[in-house]
């Protein structure tokens, strides 16, 4: 298909033009005009570019592309090096931030809630790109913390008091942290989200809600894996998804 059509069709999926975002979301760098090989990754990497080249891919899109708020706008270094190899094998990149974290099917907060067997009763936060709910059955923070690790291969940052059943949860995938006290607010037990700040540990030691550190990669690996495979099945794309392990 044309670059511009996925472009168009992946705008109107995603509700792009509704959200307030750091950075442009749709078509950052353009490559060939003829889209085949669609390659996923969390973030637009080197490491990424690279096994996205080798494998023949038309066009990379990922959650995390280029070009935010407030970054330095010369293109030089990495940034340089990035840019030059998508030119130089005349691939596109096409990046999704928060239209991507929000959306209920390819979302990565419906998908990761999905994943941990969480329950969404509502949203909250920032355009609403959190989640909020209940487990389906009642858990001891061990067995929770244990099915994190276990689902997400990464084991999790747990701040709070050993409360020994959880069974209101909030969510919010990636750097989510600022979103706890709200989460409180809302009377959950456990607030799941990627990063850890300092102020996150005071507020759970203070109010008794558990906050889990779940790694921003990790929680963040479904939404653009889900997009891929979506445009794949509708348009007869060959899609490949290449993880770069983070630690974060």
């Amino acid at each position: 298909m044309r670059l511009n059509e996925l472009r168009d069709y992946i705008e109107s999926e995603l509700a792009v033009s509704r959200f307030r975002d750091y950075c442009p979301n749709g078509v950052q760098v353009e490559g060939r005009s003829e889209v085949r090989r669609i390659a996923t990754g969390v973030t637009a990497s080197q490491a990424v570019l690279e096994a996205a080249s080798a494998w023949g891919a038309d066009a990379v899109i990922v959650h995390h592309g280029y070009f935010w708020r407030n970054e330095d706008a010369a293109i030089i270094g990495i940034k340089k090096k990035r840019i030059a190899h998508l030119l130089h094998h005349d691939i596109s990149l096409l990046a999704y931030h928060l239209p991507l974290d929000a959306h209920p099917e390819f979302g990565n907060n419906a998908l990761l809630g999905e994943r941990l067997g969480f329950i969404t009763q509502g949203r909250f936060g920032d355009q609403d790109i959190a989640c909020y709910g209940e487990l389906e059955q009642a858990q001891t923070l061990q067995q929770l913390t244990q099915h994190i690790q276990h689902t997400l291969q990464r084991a999790p940052q747990v701040i709070g008091h050993a409360n020994p059943n959880i069974a209101r949860i909030a969510w919010c995938s990636g750097g989510g942290q600022s979103y706890f006290e709200q989460a409180v607010a809302l009377g959950v037990d456990a607030f799941v989200t990627g990063e850890i700040s300092e102020q996150n540990v005071h507020v759970a030691q203070e109010t008794g809600v558990v906050f889990i550190a779940a790694g921003h990669h990790a929680t963040e690996r479904y939404g653009v894996q889900a997009l891929g495979e979506h445009l794949s099945a509708r348009f007869g794309l060959e899609h490949r998804f290449f993880d770069q392990d983070n630690p974060v």
